[in-house]
């Protein structure tokens, strides 16, 4: 989790990034589900979602609510492949690397222990 603090504290400097909060629902559903339910969940949606080289309705394929992980995104700068390339250097038109998707799950799931703390 460490590794990613420092990208977190910059995400946060966004006004937009930074007004993404777990509400009390989203944590209860976390804390009803567990942390590695939640971690397979992130899996799941970037991987059908994101990972393909040309995702379908790509900037608009990651809702703003429903699931902690989807919140996590957005947050995080991992909802589209053009703010993975904005923010994180990925680039657009080429399938993500399992190292990438790694990151990208990293990522999300060390915002959503964050936000479990705060």
């Amino acid at each position: 989790m460490e590794k990613y603090e420092s990208l977190l504290k910059r995400l946060q400097k966004s006004d937009f990034r930074a007004k993404f909060k777990l509400k009390d629902a989203d944590k209860k559903y976390v804390q009803e589900k567990g942390l590695e339910k939640i971690k397979s969940h992130a899996y799941d949606f970037i991987s059908s979602r994101l990972a393909s080289d040309n995702p379908t309705n790509d900037g608009k394929q990651t809702p703003m609510r429903g699931h902690p992980v989807f919140i996590a995104q957005h947050s995080t700068a991992t909802c589209c492949r053009g703010c993975l390339f904005k923010w994180h250097k990925i680039e657009r038109g080429r399938p993500l690397t399992k190292e990438e998707v790694d990151f990208v799950v990293g990522l999300i799931m060390a915002w959503i222990e964050n936000q479990m703390e705060s």
